[in-house]
């Protein structure tokens, strides 16, 4: 096992929705962590969806089992940071994303993401579905 992942919120969606490669992604790992902003994410998608009771509790039961990456000042200086330099070089990505970006590299913990938008991300630890 190599230690610790973040899960973005597209992976973590494929988690939910039973993607093998992605458990078995996810196995060699001791520690899943979810960013707050991803937290978020999963429950306003189970609350806007058809299935909001059913989905709410096995987004629930993935959030119990992983650890969650809080915000505090630390992070929301990494996070203009890392906001400041996208722009700089012309790259702007989603809000949420750049949190979840800020979080990840704050706590130096690689992203599990299909978003390619975070490759631009300076200092951001990224884990493709591929790799």
């Amino acid at each position: 096992m190599s230690g610790k992942i973040a899960l973005d919120t597209d992976i973590a969606i494929k988690f939910l929705n039973g993607d093998t490669s992605i458990d078995s992604s996810l196995s060699k790992y001791e520690s899943i962590y979810l960013p707050a902003i991803v937290v978020g994410e999963l429950i306003y998608g189970a609350l806007n969806s058809k299935h909001a009771e059913q989905n709410l509790l096995r987004h629930r039961e993935l959030i119990q089992k992983s650890r969650i990456l809080d915000i505090d000042e630390r992070t929301a200086n990494t996070y203009a940071r890392t906001r400041l330099g996208l722009k700089r070089k012309g790259k702007p990505i989603p809000e949420n994303d750049l949190w979840i970006a800020a979080v990840c590299i704050e706590h130096k913990i690689p992203l599990f993401s299909n978003d390619a938008h975070f490759d631009d991300v300076e200092h951001l630890i990224l884990v493709n579905p591929e790799d």
